[in-house]
């Protein structure tokens, strides 16, 4: 009798034995669970994502002023830390929608404020095209591939410290170059750290599918972002 892969996979788990048997299981109930995780992220990525351009379009009707620096900052590192806080709680999702909602209330101005610009429509659009494509690939990339790219955990997040604070100096000491420099760093820094939190998420780094959501929401924001300041070098008056 003619037998098939799978029945010879089959039989050499049997003829391994029952060490065998429970490590094969174990390893469909691994692929099985980082799936899940997977298709939760995205389906709760793109929940945040609508809603977050609701608020951003609704604080563009209301023409809402600017937070400024001071509380979107305290903002957004409170409602992060409260996210951590609640990742296991059943208040976990009304905390990512939190800051989601928060994050897009503050975007609400700087759209509008483009928006005014020459040719503001289409460097908006620009920005959101490009960071778009950028995630999808770069998702896709990992995805298909499975690689690993949990090695650029520390350089990024010392990126991002060094971004920071370069940001904070140009804005309060009014550097345009600086502030230029920080944004092409952060876009730069974006993309990595989409990379390495999808990594981190197919290859069961993050078994959170709520902080792997905000790690990838918190990344396309600061993509978008940075891509819509380069974008409008060319469309400011000033």
């Amino acid at each position: 009798m003619n037998s098939t892969p799978q029945h010879d996979h089959t039989r050499a788990i049997v003829l391994a034995g029952p060490d065998a048997r429970h490590s094969s299981i174990s390893d469909i109930a691994t692929s099985a669970f980082q799936n899940r995780v997977v298709r939760n992220t995205y389906a709760l990525l793109a929940m945040t994502l609508l809603f977050s351009a609701g608020v951003a379009s609704a604080a563009m009707a209301l023409k809402l002023p600017s937070p400024g620096i001071i509380i979107t900052l305290a903002g957004c590192f409170g409602l992060l830390y409260a996210v951590h806080k609640l990742q296991n709680s059943a208040w976990a999702l009304a905390a990512v929608f939190g800051l989601t909602g928060f994050m897009g209330y503050t975007l609400g101005p700087i759209l509008t404020r483009y928006s005014g610009l020459p040719n503001g429509g289409e460097v908006i659009g620009m920005a959101l095209g490009a960071t778009g494509i950028t995630f999808l690939a770069l998702s896709g990339y990992v995805l298909t591939t499975r690689r690993d790219f949990s090695f650029m955990g520390g350089f990024l997040f010392a990126g991002m410290v060094i971004a920071l604070l370069a940001g904070i100096a140009a804005m309060l000491f009014k550097i345009p170059a600086l502030g230029m420099a920080v944004s092409a760093m952060v876009a730069l820094l974006s993309a990595g750290l989409i990379l390495f939190e999808t990594s981190r998420i197919v290859n069961g780094g993050e078994t959170n599918y709520v902080l792997a959501t905000v790690g990838l929401f918190v990344s396309l924001f600061n993509l978008f972002t940075s891509l819509l300041s380069l974008f409008g070098i060319g469309s400011n008056d000033d």
